[in-house]
This record gives C-alpha cells, sequence and structure tokens, in this order.
C-alpha cells in the first residue's frame, strides 16, 4: 500500500484530489494533504511518502522549491506537479527535478488518476540482484563499443593542458558533431564499487551505469557521458549563459540533486553502492580539466568517511592536497561545521520557512555534506534536531504560560495551528489541547 502526500494552498483541492484518489481503487493506504511546502516538508520527514502530488505557485515555497528540499531528504520520492499556468520554464525545471508528468488545472479526473497509476507501477522495491537479474541484464544490454576516437579525445579533453581544451572542443565539433556547450561547466565522477562481481560482469555493470547516467539526464541537461581509462563513469555538463542565469541560486543544489540521483539509481537498477564526485562550476572550456580533477579528488574523502559516498568539491577547506591532512584536521573540520549549524538552529529553530539549505549556505557547505556530519556527530538527524527544539519549547509554554495554541505555533515556527497539533501529537502521543488540560 502506498502513501501520497498532496501538497496546494487551496483546501478544495486538496479534498476533491483525496476523494478522487480514495475512490480509485488504487492500492492506497494513506492519503497526506499539506496547505504549504513547510507543511509538505514535515510530513515528508515524518512518514514514508511514495509519491508528491504538489502545485506549483503556493507563497513563500512554490513547487520547484519544494522538490529540491524533498530530493535531498528522499531522492525516491516520485513527483506529479500540477499548475494553474502552462509555464514553460517551470514544466521544464520540474522535469529536470524528476517530475513524472506536469498536469494543467482543472484536471481531468481520468488523466490524472491514470498518471497517478503508472506513477505507482513503476515504483520498484530493493531487491538484491541474483543469478537470475544477471542473465536478464546480459540478455536486454547490447554492448556497444563507442568510438574509440570520439571516447579518447572527450578523455583527452579531461586531462589536457590548459591551452589545449580549446582546441580540442574544435577537433570534437569538427569530426564527430560533438558540440560540448557551455560556457559553464561542472564535471561529476563515478566509480562503481565492484568487490565481488566476476570480471566477466563488470563491464556489463560499467556498462549499465552509463545508460543509467544518460537516461537519468536525458535531453533536460546538456551533457556527455563517458569512461575514463580508470573505469569511472564521468559527466561532463554544461549549461550556457541563459541556462546559468535561470539556475540562479539553485546551481550547486541541482549539481548535488544530479549526483545523488546517479547514485541512488545506480543502487536501486543495479544493487550497488558507488562514490560520487561533483566539482564547482568554472566558466571557460579551459577549465574543464581543473573541473575533472576536482571530481576525482573528491571521491577520495570516501577515504575518510566510509559510511558516505556523496562528495562535493566545494565543501573541504584544504580539497587540493587532501593527502597531507591529518585526522585530527578532519575531525576538527567535522566538528566546526556541526557546532556551527548546531548554534545556528539554536539561534533559528522558530523561524517559519528554516530549511537544511538554509543552515548549510549559513556553513558554506553543500546540504548533503551538513545532513551527512550531522547525524554522525549528533547521533540524530538535522530537522530530527529542530523538531526536538519546537517540541520542548512548545512543551515549556504550553505548561507555563497562558499563551493560545496558534500563538504557540507562531512562536516556535508553524503557519498552521492544526499542522503543529498535528506534529505536536505524533511527538508525544497527546495533542497540545489535552497536555493543557
Amino acid at each position: 500500500m502506498y502513501t501520497i502526500l498532496l501538497v496546494d494552498d487551496e483546501p478544495l483541492i486538496c479534498k476533491g484530489l483525496s476523494n478522487l484518489l480514495r475512490t480509485s481503487g488504487l492500492a492506497i493506504g494513506t492519503i497526506l494533504t499539506a496547505g504549504n511546502g513547510q507543511e509538505a516538508l514535515d510530513y515528508l520527514r515524518l512518514e514514508d511518502v511514495d509519491l508528491i502530488v504538489t502545485d506549483i505557485q503556493m507563497g513563500t515555497m512554490n513547487g520547484i522549491e519544494l522538490m529540491h528540499q524533498a530530493k535531498i531528504i528522499k531522492p525516491w520520492v516520485e513527483t506529479i506537479v500540477i499548475s494553474a499556468h502552462e509555464t514553460f520554464q517551470y514544466a521544464q525545471m520540474a522535469m529536470r527535478l524528476g517530475a513524472k508528468d506536469y498536469l494543467i488545472k482543472p484536471l481531468n479526473n481520468e488523466h490524472f488518476l491514470n498518471t497517478v497509476r503508472n506513477v505507482l507501477l513503476k515504483i520498484e522495491r530493493p531487491a538484491p540482484v541474483g543469478e537470475e537479474e544477471m542473465s536478464l541484464m546480459r540478455a536486454n544490454f547490447q554492448m556497444e563499443q563507442p568510438d574509440e576516437d570520439r571516447h579518447r579525445l572527450l578523455n583527452r579533453l579531461m586531462n589536457c593542458e590548459d591551452r589545449e581544451a580549446e582546441t580540442i572542443a574544435s577537433e570534437l565539433r569538427s569530426r564527430f558533431g560533438v558540440d560540448i556547450g557551455g560556457p559553464y561547466f561542472a564535471v561529476i565522477r563515478a566509480r562503481l564499487l565492484l568487490d565481488g562481481v566476476a570480471d566477466k560482469d563488470k563491464g556489463l555493470f560499467e556498462y549499465a551505469a552509463l545508460n543509467i547516467a544518460s537516461e537519468l539526464l536525458g535531453q533536460d541537461w546538456s551533457h556527455h557521458a563517458f569512461y575514463s581509462p580508470n573505469h569511472e563513469l564521468c559527466v561532463l555538463l554544461a549549461w550556457s549563459e541563459r541556462a546559468y542565469e535561470e539556475t540562479n541560486a539553485n546551481r550547486i543544489e541541482q549539481l548535488e540533486f544530479i549526483g545523488r540521483s546517479l547514485f541512488f539509481n545506480i543502487e536501486r537498477y543495479l544493487r550497488m553502492k558507488s562514490i560520487v564526485g561533483i566539482s564547482q562550476i568554472l566558466r571557460e572550456a579551459t577549465f574543464i580539466p581543473m573541473l575533472s580533477l576536482q571530481a576525482h579528488r573528491a571521491m577520495k574523502w570516501n577515504a575518510e568517511h566510509r559510511d558516505h559516498y556523496i562528495f562535493y568539491y566545494g565543501d573541504y577547506k584544504w580539497a587540493m592536497n587532501a593527502e597531507t591532512s591529518s585526522e585530527d584536521e578532519w575531525v576538527a573540520q567535522s566538528n566546526v561545521i556541526v557546532e556551527q549549524a548546531k548554534r545556528y538552529i539554536d539561534e533559528n529553530y522558530g523561524k517559519k520557512g528554516i530549511t537544511l539549505n538554509e543552515v548549510a549556505q549559513h556553513n558554506h557547505v553543500s546540504p548533503n555534506y551538513l545532513s551527512y556530519l550531522f547525524k554522525k556527530y549528533m547521533q540524530c538527524n538535522l530537522w530530527e534536531y529542530v523538531i526536538k527544539l519546537r517540541m520542548e519549547e512548545s512543551r515549556r509554554l504550553l505548561m507555563t504560560t497562558d499563551m493560545r495554541r496558534y500563538e504557540i505555533a507562531d512562536r516556535v515556527g508553524y503557519e498552521s495551528p492544526e499542522h503543529f497539533s498535528k506534529i505536536f501529537k505524533k511527538y508525544y502521543g497527546i495533542s497540545p489541547s489535552e497536555l493543557k488540560k
């Protein structure tokens, strides 16, 4: 049975879709409704949500921002976007973030249910890859040898001298019709952890991962995916001037989203871990070799964080020379990041709309890395800590003051008193009014 989260600031829309889904005959166990993005994120953090159906325009947090946050919290959650406006930019961004469909209001009931049905049918439960599954992979994947010259040139571009980059890009364009795009670039590298895989099957897994990367990025991202000689999957991403401006403050979030999605889909479909390194974004093709080196070096941080697999180069203070860093320096840097994040949360947990991204930006690290470090050192995830502070303060206010429920909800960062009561009851097992009595 699946759990669906409906998000719309029009209560009648949520009620109508909820009734439609309950009478659809689909295998739906729970339907949750949220009036804004912040309420939706609370449900996402607390419940095992399989599918989000969200409106685009909802005041302080729109549907695109919600999708960004959702993919950080639970990258496997599927999304359907609904909107009263057929805006190409929104639709394109939603699809880039993995939305399964973009539906225009007023909704056609049959179309909506068919879309939900198709999404639920494709939600897969992880299972080990056995010999039977390996046989199917061998049968389904036809190993196509890449054009050796094209492949060689792309790898030369990753490792050339700065002054050679433009020449190699020009040769790719003239000989193979390959336009690397730009002028902004980033590189993502992924190494499959193939321990225990038979030698005869390693090439198959690598080819399958290449297909996963190409399908994930599809037509929505300007990219080239290929393997380097050291068996690392390499993805060169490019942005035009216009596309770069449209990404605005979400550039690093987008890179992290791609890296997390690549890791998740490799694990989901191949039942295999991978180590993913993400470079920064730089302007001009001459910096492509540097970006390739950044992504390669970012993966080396797995030696220090064995239980973490996705690394952004910009998260580290001495990134160019990790080999000379001592374990004490690692621990000290990590502690500083966690302590700064904890201090910021302690001072701002009552702020409406506070997010993991905001805390990460304050610490000048990626949300993915902050989330990992916080859980490692605090023994709870970051948002569990926020909720703990909110619930403890609201309980104190209920027990020691005459403040009304809506006043307490507002004090600890909730827009809706009703939503505050739901979170409070889930946390303490008793409603605020029952505790007051």
